[in-house]
């Protein structure tokens, strides 16, 4: 058993991980010269042939798999398949004509959940979630993905690489916060803590920038009742997370949503960080 991918594959003799990868890269050249050599290493390609993934892969590599396969949507190409691989026929699409997979028809654009944040970082880590991306908006309490499991030195590359990054804490001058560590059971001053340090770890990095350097880092504040967690990626994925009553942001379930031309959650909730955004405030520096 293994995949519509890997039956298109092998009608054009790309199944080994070499001849893929060769293919990705022409393809990076064209589309984006910054993915050309991050093409999937030798596990994870024979874990898409085979189907044992937990997940879609990551945007970068679903923008080549799409470009490789404009016919087929990613949901599409990990699907079972077992028949010969010269049956597989599609008629190209006619615009506007895309139809999704009868077992998504009711998930909007959503194409990942996971019971917890940990479970999402195991599936995908940041170091590749962010490795190739232009663009990083984070919304939430104490943006840990990014300052504690990001090294000082990986978010300058990133703003070396050009990456614009727009970080909004919760601010821990605020008193939303402090009706957070109220709600989730913590010491006065936890969170708080904890935030101002994060916020800190950036402006380190920040005053590391030189006026040569094409990517920017901006911090903003801001003072609400706290309900989502958003992470939004090239303006095309969408990672969100509720903050949950008596229950710490790890626990707390993960779904991944990628744009499409229809309604559904990575619109609302690219509007809800917009809406934030313009909200906050700059944090007052000492």
């Amino acid at each position: 058993m293994g995949t519509v991918l890997k039956a298109l594959l092998q009608q054009r003799h790309l199944q080994t991980v070499s001849a893929f990868n060769r293919e990705y890269d022409k393809l990076a050249k064209r589309l984006d010269p910054a993915l050309v050599g991050y093409g999937p290493k030798k596990a994870q390609f024979y874990r898409w042939l085979s189907g044992e993934i937990s997940s879609l892969p990551f945007p970068d590599h679903c923008r080549i798999l799409e470009g490789m396969f404009p016919n087929w949507s990613i949901a599409e190409l990990f699907e079972e398949y077992s028949g010969n691989p010269e049956d597989l026929v599609r008629e190209p699409r006619v615009a506007g004509s895309a139809t999704k997979p009868p077992n998504a028809r009711n998930l909007a654009d959503v194409e990942a959940v996971y019971a917890t944040r940990i479970d999402f970082l195991r599936a995908m880590p940041p170091q590749e979630l962010f490795k190739t991306a232009r663009t990083i908006d984070m919304a939430g309490l104490s943006l840990n993905m990014l300052c504690q499991q990001y090294s000082d030195t990986d978010v300058l590359r990133l703003l070396e690489n050009g990456t614009t990054i727009r970080c909004l804490f919760l601010d821990p001058a605020g008193t939303s916060i402090h009706a957070r560590e109220v709600e989730e059971g913590h010491p006065t001053g936890l969170l708080t803590n904890l935030t101002d340090t994060n916020i800190r770890t950036l402006e380190r990095v920040r005053r590391r920038v030189t006026p040569e350097t094409p990517g920017r880092l901006l911090i903003r504040v801001y003072d609400q009742s706290i309900r989502f967690n958003i992470t939004i990626i090239d303006s095309m994925i969408c990672v969100m997370q509720p903050y949950l009553p008596s229950a710490r942001g790890v626990e707390s379930p993960t779904f991944v949503a990628r744009k499409s031309d229809t309604a559904g959650l990575y619109g609302t909730f690219s509007e809800v960080f917009e809406g934030m955004w313009a909200d906050s405030t700059e944090r007052a520096t000492e």
